[in-house]
């Protein structure tokens, strides 16, 4: 069974007024592609709450409970953000509803995608981060040592998910520098070619030795070329280590 555009309107347009009639709700926002006008026949339902802080908690449960007697929930999930709980709820006929429940003080936009459905937002909120440039620098170079070590191993399951890891990497930092969204690699795809070119020969094909030298190879020299765009210092201690890692751990394997 799959979920219709007409249902998901209609749970959303159903979940809107509950929202409205329920007293502990101060404010309400539409969020995820809809807020935006982009939204497509695989869309999810994002809806965004603010609450009385000392009602957020009984507010959760009794919207839980409702969504699995009235829904058809199968499964459910939180992601947390600051005092932000969102609770995402996994339907029968595989509909995703991603609603967020936040302390009044923290109602607001934390992106583009916010569209005021009633009540007073705070000014915009920023969640922190820990992925910085130089982070996500070191991140894809402690998976490229894992890389090495699984190939010696001869772990190619394990060489090829520290492979995409390197990957991922590659993409987040590029996504950063073109100021695209991170999440959930909503800018992966509004990259330029030039980025994306490179990376369309790092995916392991086979798992045997040779495919995944040449996938890691290919993975490292995408990680290279988006490392010249950033700390040059940085970057150039970087890349003299990568290419001894790779050409040491591909001699080694010949």
């Amino acid at each position: 069974m799959i979920f219709t555009s007409q249902y998901r309107d209609h749970l959303r347009s159903e979940l809107i007024e509950i929202a409205q009639n329920d007293p502990r709700i101060s404010g309400a926002a539409l969020t995820g592609s809809a807020s935006v006008g982009k939204e497509d026949r695989w869309s999810d339902i994002d809806l965004f709450f603010g609450i009385d802080e000392k009602m957020l908690q009984q507010t959760l449960t009794d919207w839980t409970e409702m969504m699995y007697r009235k829904h058809d929930v199968v499964h459910h999930l939180d992601v947390i953000s600051g005092a932000t709980i969102y609770r995402v709820f996994l339907l029968r006929n595989t509909l995703q509803v991603d609603l967020a429940f936040s302390p009044s003080s923290e109602f607001g936009a934390r992106g583009s995608t916010f569209k005021l459905l009633f009540g007073d937002p705070v000014e915009e909120v920023h969640p922190t981060s820990n992925q910085t440039v130089e982070y996500l620098m070191g991140l894809g170079f402690i998976y490229a040592l894992h890389v090495r070590a699984c190939i010696r191993r001869e772990q190619w399951w394990r060489a090829e998910y520290f492979i995409r890891g390197v990957r991922d990497t590659v993409l987040t930092l590029a996504c950063m520098r073109y100021n695209l969204p991170l999440s959930e690699a909503r800018g992966i795809d509004r990259l330029p070619k030039e980025v994306i070119a490179p990376l369309e020969k790092a995916f392991v094909k086979e798992l045997n030795a040779n495919e995944v030298l040449r996938a890691f190879r290919a993975t490292i020299n995408a990680f290279l070329i988006e490392l010249q765009t950033t700390d040059v210092a940085l970057s150039n201690r970087i890349a003299e280590t990568l290419v001894e890692v790779v050409e040491t751990t591909v001699t080694d394997k010949a």
